[in-house]
């Protein structure tokens, strides 16, 4: 059974993860494998991909990046022809969900390498197997854009290929760092997702259906990395714990980085200066505020498992993933994390 999501005639309804049972994580886990069947999609059912209004114009004014968008407010961009502001803002939408089938494959092999190190009995590889299975939906929907867009656009350069099998054997080998990287990859395009699908803003609507569906199952799927990780790192022996503190921020910058900024292809194809780039993404107090918006969950869930403390929390500062003043992702009052 496919699923059915409200239009943009309610952008506020997005759906939220799922909160963990107060009993124990099974109990979430269960109720995460009863949504799977309950709320899902297909990629070539529930988008309806020939219709004359979800078809793509690269000339649609839609397209064109907003003034909220790093790129978008620069004076740069604003000074293009509208025929190329909206071809740019295009294939920034195709580059960026190439790259996500990208990340989403290694994700899918990491969670079959997780579900294969789990006895028989365990929920939890019924629930690696419907997020597989969602998250091979989302690719076909994504690769059926790229094809749609008319841009060529290409996923990992070779060093970041080879880096990608690290991180699968993590699945098997360190499941907590691997479901770090589930984070790291999910949440700020999450919240990317969410905050413009409840904006004023008119969006095409095939990427406005695709973004719905898109965040209705990676509710789940952020559900269960994040409600995994606190039900594991309690149980960490101390070189694990430590492993999880330093690897997490490393990850989390590069995946930030990868998902908010645009790809080296997008540069070159468009000539976009360096100046520009550097005023945008590097000295743009706007960018740095948003990305630190985006990465606001993780940073709680990492305080309170005791995971950003001391000099923990300086390399997070260090990296830009932290507020360099308190406030915005401490521990709330009333937690006292544990030390790694």
């Amino acid at each position: 059974m496919s699923g059915t999501l409200r239009t943009s005639t309610d952008r506020a309804v997005v759906p939220e993860e799922e909160p963990e049972a107060p009993d124990a994580f099974a109990s979430l886990v269960e109720r995460l494998n009863r949504q799977s069947v309950l709320k899902h999609f297909e990629a070539y059912v529930d988008v309806p991909w020939d219709d004359d209004d979800y078809r793509i114009d690269a000339g649609d004014p839609r397209w064109e990046l907003s003034p909220d968008d790093a790129l978008g407010a620069t004076e740069w961009y604003r000074s293009l022809p509208q025929a190329q502001r909206a071809r740019l803002g295009l294939e920034t939408v195709a580059s960026k969900m190439k790259i996500g089938l990208v990340f989403e494959g290694v994700l899918k092999r990491g969670l079959l390498e997780f579900a294969a190190g789990l006895p028989n009995g365990s929920p939890e590889f019924r629930y690696a197997y419907h997020e597989v299975i969602e998250e091979a939906q989302h690719s076909l929907m994504f690769q059926e854009f790229v094809n749609r867009s008319g841009f060529d656009a290409r996923g990992l350069g070779r060093v970041d290929r080879s880096i990608t099998r690290w991180i699968v054997s993590l699945g098997r080998r360190f499941p907590a760092l691997f479901f770090v990287f589930v984070l790291g990859g999910e949440d700020p395009i999450d919240y990317v997702q969410r905050r413009e699908l409840r904006s004023a803003r008119s969006i095409h609507p095939l990427l406005e259906r695709i973004m719905r569906i898109h965040v209705t199952e990676e509710a789940r799927h952020l559900s269960f990395a994040r409600h995994y990780l606190e039900n594991t790192v309690p149980r960490l022996g101390p070189f694990r714990r430590a492993a999880l503190a330093v690897g997490a921020p490393l990850i989390l910058s590069g995946m930030a980085q990868m998902m908010l900024r645009p790809s080296r292809q997008l540069v070159r194809r468009h000539a976009i200066p360096r100046s520009v780039i550097k005023e945008a993404f590097l000295h743009n107090p706007a960018h740095r505020a948003e990305m630190l918006a985006s990465m606001a969950k993780l940073r709680r869930l990492f305080a309170e498992l005791g995971l950003a403390s001391g000099p923990y929390r300086r390399l997070w500062q260090v990296l830009g993933l932290w507020p360099s003043g308190r406030g915005e992702g401490d521990v709330p009052l009333g937690r006292q994390p544990a030390r790694p």
